[in-house]
Protein backbone atom coordinates (compact mmCIF):
# COMPACT_ATOMS: atom_id res chain seq x y z
CA UNK A 1 0.00 0.00 0.00
CA UNK A 2 2.89 2.40 0.74
CA UNK A 3 4.21 3.50 -2.64
CA UNK A 4 6.92 5.96 -1.58
CA UNK A 5 10.59 5.08 -1.27
CA UNK A 6 11.51 4.24 2.37
CA UNK A 7 13.59 7.41 2.85
CA UNK A 8 10.67 9.65 1.94
CA UNK A 9 8.05 7.88 4.03
CA UNK A 10 10.13 6.93 7.09
CA UNK A 11 9.42 10.21 8.92
CA UNK A 12 5.67 10.06 8.33
CA UNK A 13 3.27 8.73 10.94
CA UNK A 14 2.39 5.07 10.39
CA UNK A 15 -1.14 3.67 10.22
CA UNK A 16 -1.35 -0.12 10.47
CA UNK A 17 -4.53 -1.93 9.52
CA UNK A 18 -4.60 -5.41 11.03
CA UNK A 19 -6.84 -8.27 10.02
CA UNK A 20 -7.95 -10.98 7.66
CA UNK A 21 -10.36 -9.88 4.97
CA UNK A 22 -11.79 -13.41 4.66
CA UNK A 23 -12.93 -13.69 8.31
CA UNK A 24 -15.93 -11.37 8.63
CA UNK A 25 -15.40 -8.60 11.19
CA UNK A 26 -11.68 -9.38 11.39
CA UNK A 27 -11.32 -7.35 8.15
CA UNK A 28 -12.30 -4.06 9.78
CA UNK A 29 -8.71 -2.92 10.49
CA UNK A 30 -7.73 -3.45 6.86
CA UNK A 31 -10.78 -1.58 5.59
CA UNK A 32 -10.08 1.34 7.91
CA UNK A 33 -6.46 1.49 6.72
CA UNK A 34 -7.57 1.59 3.08
CA UNK A 35 -10.01 4.42 3.79
CA UNK A 36 -7.37 6.34 5.79
CA UNK A 37 -4.92 5.98 2.89
CA UNK A 38 -7.46 7.75 0.65
CA UNK A 39 -8.47 10.38 3.20
CA UNK A 40 -5.03 11.22 4.60
CA UNK A 41 -3.51 11.91 1.17
CA UNK A 42 0.17 11.76 1.98
CA UNK A 43 -0.09 12.60 5.72
CA UNK A 44 0.82 9.04 6.71
CA UNK A 45 2.38 5.82 5.59
CA UNK A 46 -0.32 3.12 5.61
CA UNK A 47 0.37 -0.61 5.75
CA UNK A 48 -1.71 -3.73 6.16
CA UNK A 49 -0.64 -6.59 8.43
CA UNK A 50 -2.10 -9.93 9.44
CA UNK A 51 -1.46 -9.26 13.12
CA UNK A 52 1.64 -11.42 13.58
CA UNK A 53 3.58 -9.76 16.40
CA UNK A 54 7.07 -9.87 14.90
CA UNK A 55 5.88 -8.33 11.64
CA UNK A 56 4.09 -5.57 13.56
CA UNK A 57 7.21 -4.73 15.54
CA UNK A 58 9.26 -4.59 12.35
CA UNK A 59 6.64 -2.41 10.64
CA UNK A 60 6.57 0.24 13.37
CA UNK A 61 10.33 0.36 13.88
CA UNK A 62 11.50 4.00 13.79
CA UNK A 63 8.02 5.55 13.52
CA UNK A 64 7.27 8.55 15.74
CA UNK A 65 3.52 7.95 15.69
CA UNK A 66 1.85 4.60 15.11
CA UNK A 67 -1.92 4.22 14.84
CA UNK A 68 -3.00 0.59 14.79
CA UNK A 69 -6.56 -0.45 13.88
CA UNK A 70 -7.95 -3.93 14.49
CA UNK A 71 -11.04 -5.88 15.50
CA UNK A 72 -11.25 -6.75 19.19
CA UNK A 73 -13.35 -8.94 21.43
CA UNK A 74 -13.67 -7.51 24.94
CA UNK A 75 -17.31 -8.26 25.66
CA UNK A 76 -18.60 -4.79 24.73
CA UNK A 77 -21.41 -4.34 22.23
CA UNK A 78 -20.47 -5.02 18.58
CA UNK A 79 -19.31 -1.86 16.86
CA UNK A 80 -18.02 -0.28 20.09
CA UNK A 81 -14.90 1.76 19.38
CA UNK A 82 -12.04 1.49 21.86
CA UNK A 83 -9.15 3.99 21.79
CA UNK A 84 -6.09 2.93 23.73
CA UNK A 85 -2.79 4.66 24.36
CA UNK A 86 -0.23 1.94 25.13
CA UNK A 87 2.30 4.48 26.46
CA UNK A 88 -0.15 5.25 29.28
CA UNK A 89 -1.38 1.73 30.09
CA UNK A 90 -0.80 -1.83 28.94
CA UNK A 91 -3.16 -3.26 26.32
CA UNK A 92 -5.30 -6.02 27.87
CA UNK A 93 -3.97 -9.40 26.69
CA UNK A 94 -7.43 -10.84 26.01
CA UNK A 95 -8.41 -7.88 23.84
CA UNK A 96 -7.13 -9.46 20.62
CA UNK A 97 -8.06 -13.03 21.47
CA UNK A 98 -9.21 -13.82 17.95
CA UNK A 99 -5.68 -13.50 16.58
CA UNK A 100 -4.67 -16.54 14.53
CA UNK A 101 -1.10 -16.02 15.69
CA UNK A 102 0.52 -17.16 18.92
CA UNK A 103 2.21 -13.74 19.19
CA UNK A 104 -0.65 -11.23 19.01
CA UNK A 105 -1.03 -7.46 18.78
CA UNK A 106 -1.18 -7.01 22.57
CA UNK A 107 1.85 -9.24 23.09
CA UNK A 108 3.80 -7.35 20.41
CA UNK A 109 3.03 -4.04 22.11
CA UNK A 110 4.01 -5.35 25.53
CA UNK A 111 7.20 -6.99 24.24
CA UNK A 112 8.15 -3.72 22.51
CA UNK A 113 7.53 -1.92 25.82
CA UNK A 114 9.76 -4.39 27.69
CA UNK A 115 12.53 -4.02 25.07
CA UNK A 116 12.29 -0.21 25.07
CA UNK A 117 11.11 -0.29 21.44
CA UNK A 118 7.57 1.01 21.87
CA UNK A 119 7.04 3.89 19.45
CA UNK A 120 7.18 7.33 21.15
CA UNK A 121 3.47 7.77 20.45
CA UNK A 122 1.07 4.92 19.75
CA UNK A 123 -2.69 4.77 19.48
CA UNK A 124 -4.73 1.60 19.11
CA UNK A 125 -8.27 1.68 17.76
CA UNK A 126 -10.14 -1.52 18.46
CA UNK A 127 -13.55 -2.09 16.97
CA UNK A 128 -15.62 -4.64 18.85
CA UNK A 129 -16.40 -7.48 16.47
CA UNK A 130 -19.39 -9.79 16.39
CA UNK A 131 -18.81 -12.36 13.63
CA UNK A 132 -15.44 -13.88 12.74
CA UNK A 133 -16.74 -16.69 10.56
CA UNK A 134 -15.32 -17.25 7.09
CA UNK A 135 -16.72 -14.75 4.62
CA UNK A 136 -16.31 -11.26 3.25
CA UNK A 137 -19.21 -9.44 4.94
CA UNK A 138 -18.85 -7.32 8.07
CA UNK A 139 -21.62 -7.36 10.64
CA UNK A 140 -23.76 -4.20 10.40
CA UNK A 141 -22.55 -2.77 13.73
CA UNK A 142 -18.89 -3.13 12.78
CA UNK A 143 -19.45 -1.71 9.30
CA UNK A 144 -21.23 1.22 10.94
CA UNK A 145 -18.17 2.05 13.06
CA UNK A 146 -15.74 2.45 10.15
CA UNK A 147 -16.54 6.09 9.28
CA UNK A 148 -16.11 7.28 12.88
CA UNK A 149 -12.74 5.53 13.23
CA UNK A 150 -11.48 6.88 9.90
CA UNK A 151 -12.45 10.42 10.97
CA UNK A 152 -10.73 9.93 14.34
CA UNK A 153 -7.52 8.58 12.77
CA UNK A 154 -7.37 11.42 10.23
CA UNK A 155 -7.92 13.92 13.07
CA UNK A 156 -5.10 12.26 15.06
CA UNK A 157 -2.82 12.54 12.03
CA UNK A 158 -3.68 16.22 11.52
CA UNK A 159 -3.12 16.95 15.19
CA UNK A 160 0.25 15.17 15.12
CA UNK A 161 1.38 17.10 12.05
CA UNK A 162 0.74 20.40 13.89
CA UNK A 163 2.88 19.43 16.90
Amino acid sequence: MDQRPPTESASLPLVIGVGNEYRGDDAVGLLIARRVAEAARGQARVVEESGEGGALMAAWQGAGLVILCDAVQSGAAPGTIHRLEPARAPVPMGFFRYSTHAFSVAEAIELARALGDLPPRMLVYGIEGADYAAGLALSPAVAGAIDAVVRAVVADLQSYSKE
